[in-house]
């Protein structure tokens, strides 16, 4: 049969409808059907497959190789499309969520909640619970944790006094602050979730899909809105992308977990090269009329394998269509993205084997338009944290100058008295506004200037301090083994332990600024990789016993200049990190 020559070449959404043997590279004159043979073969990366079969090698072939990147993704042994040889065993959560959606699970929630037999619960029950943020605890039995949503960390007082009573009557005393600017509150038995629901959701919060295989929580700057270090506003983006996600099944069922950020800040506050997904501010020339919107940037991650910085993939978009964008890429992952292995489904794999050319042309075939290029990248090359006393962004209406202070929250762990102390602070000197960083820590904004002098007199400031010295200014921390059961030490307290000491030896020396942060295990949630300083727990053997340890990396970063930490030290024990880091502090080079 002749062989169909096709020019231009095939384009994504039309390949897999041609036979086998239609040209579909005719720079090089490859066929369909050896070019999926390839792939069946275990070709199924562009790099492997242009080796193989030269298909997508010459200059100008990108339209080539995004028509083989959907080859790849539908003919690979390891993809979810339906041209593939041979199927492998789907892992056990893709049946439990084939079996039942996880926001179908509330009622399961209520039935166990009125008899309190959380010992009857299956390992399924446990993976579903967590789409409505209810984690079921292996270091803790019978004791929960709920994950609450905070779109860009936005929260009030009335909500800080309701999590303080929650967390007074059926947890601890104190709630955890995470790196996705989210509160985690802890301890409470499964009989007494459906009160805790109704008290949450009488201020204004919730739990719905903080955790499994959905998007995540929303992160974005937390001072968006009143920062003079923004190129706008972007959290009406990210709070138009929360409504459109949440309660809504077609983003329910994801191949695993999706982390976004949304955020207009020019001074690098968020990680946003660890996400996903990320919007960072940027502008174009369109019409004679410069525009604002974002760049867009995928495939970041901090687990499964370690750090993989997101990729620019050459797109601008507009905020009122920001939403909508990030769905489709959200709908990409969801239909492209691995199953078979866990620790292989995230978004960097796919658009590592599949390229960002592909990934952006079946963006661009969803979107149903030309997408825009990108803009310039128009970040600071610093890194801001908002803590401090600042001033904000003056009003239009030339209303009074406002400040907002950024407190310490050390390791992101909260007494509720601390709580119910902050939420006072931000009615007494501000609108009653809180907001939450990826460092962990608090912000309350919109404070007259004229009473900036007596809120640096409060008491609480010398648990919570606003001007924190350089080594606890950067400490951030997992919550560790006492609540999870993947870390190997109790990270909160070897690092305010270590940084309390460092603090003593470097008293007095000008300290540059610097971040350290501690990872229980490799999955990362400290974000060590992207740390000038991180520690990542393991435990090794000293004169014939085992003690907690940690590898050290240095000089990881997120940002414009992102790159990922350098491996300097294994097994170092806990005991003696101190003088293994104060070289280090004192002396590392920072970018």
């Amino acid at each position: 049969m002749v062989s169909t020559i096709l020019h231009p070449p095939a384009v994504p959404g039309e390949i897999l409808e041609l036979p086998d043997e239609a040209i579909v590279c005719p720079c090089r004159r490859v066929s369909k059907g050896y070019v999926t043979t390839a792939i069946r073969d275990g070709h199924a990366s562009l790099q492997t497959l242009a080796h193989a079969t030269r298909a997508g090698t010459a200059p100008g072939c990108t339209v080539c190789q995004a028509a083989l990147g959907e080859l790849i993704a539908a003919c690979k042994p390891q993809g979810p499309l339906s041209l593939r040889t041979a199927e492998k065993k789907p892992n056990k959560l893709e049946l439990m969520k084939q079996e039942k959606d996880g926001l179908d699970c509330v009622d399961d929630i209520e039935r166990f909640a009125a008899t309190g037999n959380w010992e009857e619960m299956s390992e399924d029950d446990k993976s579903r619970f967590k789409w409505q943020g209810l984690f079921f605890r292996k270091q803790t039995p019978g004791h929960f944790m709920l994950r609450l949503r905070m779109t860009c960390g936005a929260s009030n007082a009335a909500q800080f006094r309701v999590l303080a009573d929650l967390s007074d009557e059926h947890g601890k005393g104190f709630c955890d602050l995470t790196t996705r600017q989210q509160i985690q509150l802890r301890w409470f038995t499964i009989n007494e979730v459906p009160e805790i629901w109704e008290r949450l959701a009488a201020v204004g919060l919730h739990s719905r899909q903080t955790g499994m295989d959905n998007v995540r929580g929303v992160c974005g700057c937390p001072m968006a809105g009143v920062t003079p270090h923004e190129l706008f506003d972007a959290s009406p983006a990210a709070r138009a992308f929360t409504d459109l996600l949440l309660d809504n099944k077609a983003y329910t069922n994801l191949p695993r977990k999706f982390n976004c950020t949304i955020t207009g800040c020019l001074e690098n506050c968020c990680h946003t090269e660890t996400q996903d997904l990320a919007l960072v501010p940027s502008y174009r020339e369109l019409g004679g009329e410069k525009v604002d919107g974002f760049n867009v940037l995928a495939g970041g991650k901090q687990g499964s394998g370690g750090y993989t910085p997101a990729k620019h993939i050459n797109v601008f978009v507009r905020p009122e269509h920001a939403a909508a964008l990030c769905s489709h890429v959200v709908g990409i992952f969801r239909d492209h993205g691995y199953r078979e292995q866990r620790n292989k489904a995230r978004l960097a794999f796919l658009i590592r084997d599949l390229g960002v050319d592909w990934f952006r042309a079946e963006l661009e075939r969803r979107w149903g338009q030309p997408l825009l290029h990108a803009g310039p990248d128009i970040r600071k090359d610093s890194h801001a944290d908002h803590l401090g006393i600042h001033p904000q962004k003056r009003t239009p209406d030339g209303g009074p100058d406002l400040f907002y202070v950024g407190m310490l929250v050390p390791v992101g762990r909260i007494t509720t008295q601390q709580m119910r102390a902050v939420a006072s602070l931000a009615e007494r000197y501000g609108n009653g506004e809180i907001r939450l960083t990826v460092q962990q820590n608090l912000v309350v904004p919109n404070i007259p200037e004229d009473r900036v002098g007596a809120l640096t007199q409060e008491p609480i400031f010398q648990e919570l301090p606003f001007d924190p010295s350089p080594v606890m200014r950067g400490l951030v921390s997992c919550v560790g083994i006492d609540y999870c059961h993947l870390a190997l030490i109790e990270t909160k307290g070897w690092a305010i332990q270590i940084a309390r000491e460092l603090e003593k030896r470097t008293a007095g020396k000008k300290i540059a600024p610097l971040s350290i942060h501690w990872s229980g295990c490799s999955a990362g949630c400290g974000l060590h990789q992207a740390s000038t300083i991180g520690l990542q727990a393991c435990r090794t053997r000293v004169e014939g016993k085992v003690v907690d340890a940690a590898h050290v990396f240095v000089k990881g970063a997120s940002g414009p200049n992102a790159r990922v930490a350098e491996d300097l030290m294994y097994d170092v024990p806990c005991d003696q990190l101190a003088d293994a880091l104060e070289p280090l502090v004192k002396h590392l080079p920072r970018q």
